[in-house]
């Protein structure tokens, strides 16, 4: 990809995600006390091939688990035999919590903070007791994008890869980077 594409790139995430992409730590807290990744974010290239669309936190079974943010529960209940709890927040922002016994009920209001329910030990894949998986995406359906929950937190940077002096395509200093064929 050229830097101009990427570029392109960053500055779509920059206007499409604004709090992700900026971290407003302000909106959002961890869902659960000094949170450490055991599984981080690996979004998949299409969006029906495997992946991983969260992350997953260590945490202890029985432990209370958090609202990120402001919102309203969309879900509460079990997928799959887990039991799942999803909240919508602003702009179609959807954070999801798994293995969690809710506490709250559909449709029901929810401020930053306000405890959701408990992890039940069971995670699959977990390398510890008891795991949480928070995930997060803006949308549903075939329009969903995941994103990496962590951002919510601040805890994910936006950095621009520098340009590799063989892909500078400059004249001045440089001496003549220009490809063959292309006028000066």
């Amino acid at each position: 990809m050229t830097a101009i594409g990427e570029l392109c790139v960053v500055t779509l995430l920059l206007w499409l995600l604004p709090a992700i992409a900026f971290g407003d730590a302000t909106r959002f807290v961890a869902p659960i006390p000094s949170p450490e990744v055991v599984r981080g974010f690996d979004p998949p290239e299409q969006r029906w091939l495997p992946g991983h669309r969260g992350v997953d936190l260590t945490a202890t079974p029985g432990a209370a688990v958090r609202a990120a943010g402001d919102g309203r529960v969309r879900f509460a209940g079990e997928v799959a035999g887990r039991p799942v709890v999803s909240i919508r927040h602003t702009d179609d922002l959807i954070t999801t919590y798994e293995p969690v016994r809710a506490s709250v009920r559909e449709g029901q209001s929810v401020r930053r903070g306000t405890v959701i329910g408990v992890v039940v030990a069971g995670h699959v894949g977990c390398p510890a007791v008891a795991c949480l998986h928070w995930g997060a995406r803006r949308g549903s359906g075939r329009a969903a994008v995941y994103l990496n929950p962590m951002a919510l937190l601040g805890a994910v940077r936006v950095r621009l890869k520098p340009v590799e002096p063989d892909d500078v395509r400059l004249s001045g200093g440089l001496g003549d980077a220009r490809p063959a064929g292309v006028p000066r």
